[in-house]
């Protein structure tokens, strides 16, 4: 039974700020924790308010200079060590030299999906010579786990999302580059010269380049984790940039670049200048150099500024419905280490409060009349055809700015559903989606003849696909270097990966499932919520 908008809007009214208990689904599998994750959003300021203490950085443990791998490598594994309940470094594949790909994820369920938790990253250094993004997440690290028992607004972050952070993407081209060089490409790409940022799947257009181990590792790891948000830091500019950074072909050969809006525009606009806004200088319109252009509010759609074919934003948008954006925080690509500390407080600000825009919006379950989660199921806004999927759990996230909204549910074996509800500024809506099997279809007879069975067996099967299918409902045949037939997105622990050879404290589940869901029929102990079950 769908909910009628007037009923949406009493219960608005009504329940604004007042404390809901959440009913999630059923399992004998898993259980939920009872952070109170829209409590800390009021009080800590997680989409507005107060703001999170200046970081007063311990310069034993990471000094601001810059750390070739080996340095950042035995950071990353003396922090997992020593704060073991904060930290988990694992590995989601190798560079083509064979350095490791090291993903450290902060949080307070650092080794285990609990469910609700949204998964957000922080990508870095995906341009070798486009060094600061790199330290700066080193610093985010250290400013995190150093913060949690003496911070109120890092802790509420800690406690309610799961941070996986991987300094750099290309770590063969950071070694190739070189300190003090500003511009220029030596150490831009990967050791086999590709460029990492032109070399994913790209929904306008054939991507024929050669995909590389290191893209190839980011796809496997985006298609394990079903993360909400992302931000990928750059150097050479400063601004925030958003999709779509390609355009369809006529506008592409057009001699002035225009802007390629999604139809989640409005979210992504909001997105980038929560991190203009909040650092030192982004929003004042910055120009690098007198013929660089300088950008409205510090912001600009990544196909206006100029078009490109292959980026990992887009690729984290269409195909897996992940709201990244690129960050470019320097106007030097590898500057002296001594300017480090500036552009560390130039940008801690602007890294807290991005992430803390994954609670915004909806989130919920899918399940079926019994209560047990719908994986994969297929979801969006209406009036916005790109879509995103639930989790192996029945988890779903969407940041959506404050409005009316429709969302429509679609899944195998049950009939679609039409869920109206409303999102307001102060706090997350929690939106439980039940789902009706649809009729079952009758049996067709069963071939008797030999002959007839014969001629089946030798019928060859497809195989299906490792590659998702672009979540986009419009309709559009565009070209893509996928072939699948069906979306897969699931979620994992790190587990999942390598993990590094420090101390890790053991859990009940060896394979990174969760283990966390309460009974059916309690509660868990989230307030300020608007809460909607149908």
């Amino acid at each position: 039974m769908l909910i009628d908008k007037q009923i949406v809007f009493a219960v608005v009214t009504l329940c604004a700020g007042i404390a809901f208990a959440i009913q999630v689904p059923t399992s004998d599998q898993i259980s939920i924790t009872s952070s109170d994750r829209a409590d800390g959003l009021s009080k800590y300021g997680g989409l507005g308010g107060d703001e999170p203490r200046a970081y007063r950085p311990d310069t034993s443990s990471l000094d601001f200079v810059y750390h070739n791998h080996d340095d950042m490598t035995r950071y990353l594994r003396a922090t997992t060590a020593r704060y073991p309940n904060l930290t988990a470094l694992y590995s989601i594949g190798k560079s083509v030299q064979g350095r490791e790909l090291w993903v450290m994820v902060v949080s307070s369920s650092p080794y285990e999906h609990m469910l609700g938790k949204p998964d957000v990253k922080y990508i870095g250094n995906i341009h070798g010579n486009e060094a600061v993004g790199r330290e700066l997440l080193l610093h985010m690290i250290q400013y995190l786990i150093t913060s949690y028992t003496s911070d109120p607004y890092i802790k509420w972050l800690l406690d309610n999302t799961r941070i996986h952070i991987l300094p750099s993407l290309n770590p063969d081209g950071y070694a190739a580059s070189k300190e003090g060089t500003c511009d220029g490409g030596q150490g831009r790409y990967n050791s086999r010269g590709f460029d990492l940022n032109r070399n994913f799947p790209d929904y306008f257009k054939q991507n024929n380049k050669r995909s590389q181990p290191e893209t190839e590792a980011v796809k496997e790891w985006i298609n394990k984790i079903q993360f909400v948000l992302s931000g990928s830091l750059h150097g050479g500019a400063l601004v925030a940039s958003y999709p779509y950074d390609n355009t369809p072909n006529a506008i592409f050969n057009s001699y002035v670049s225009q802007p390629s809006l999604t139809p989640d525009d409005d979210v992504f606009k909001h997105l980038s200048l929560t991190y203009a806004n909040n650092h030192a200088k982004m929003s004042q319109r910055v120009a690098c150099k007198s013929a660089s252009p300088s950008f409205e509010n510090g912001i600009t759609n990544g196909a206006a500024w100029y078009p490109l074919t292959g980026g990992m934003q887009d690729f984290n948008y269409i195909w897996h419905g992940c709201m990244e954006i690129t960050l470019e925080v320097s106007c030097c690509k590898f500057p002296p280490a001594y300017e480090l500390r500036k552009y560390w407080d130039d940008n801690q600000l602007s890294m807290i409060k991005f992430l803390a825009e994954a609670h915004r919006g909806v989130q919920g379950f899918v399940m079926d009349p019994n209560g047990g989660p719908i994986e994969r199921a297929q979801l969006k806004i209406k009036g916005r055809d790109v879509g995103f999927s639930t989790t192996k759990y029945g988890e779903f996230w969407r940041i959506l700015m404050p409005g009316v909204y429709k969302l429509e549910v679609f899944a195998d074996g049950f009939v679609p559903r039409d869920v109206d509800f409303m999102v307001v500024e102060q706090h997350p809506t929690l939106l439980n989606v039940t789902m009706q099997p649809s009729k079952p279809t009758p049996s067709l007879p069963v071939p008797t003849s030999s002959s007839t069975t014969d001629d089946r067996t030798d019928e060859p099967i497809e195989q299906p696909s490792s590659q998702q299918e672009p979540t986009v409902f419009n309709g559009l045949q565009a070209e893509s270097t996928t072939t699948a037939k069906t979306a897969s997105i699931t979620v994992s622990s790190p587990s999942s990966f390598k993990f590094a050879p420090t101390a890790i404290p053991q859990h009940s589940d060896s394979a990174g499932a969760p283990t966390l869901w309460t009974p059916h029929g309690q509660a868990g102990d989230h307030n300020d919520r608007l809460v909607f079950s149908n």
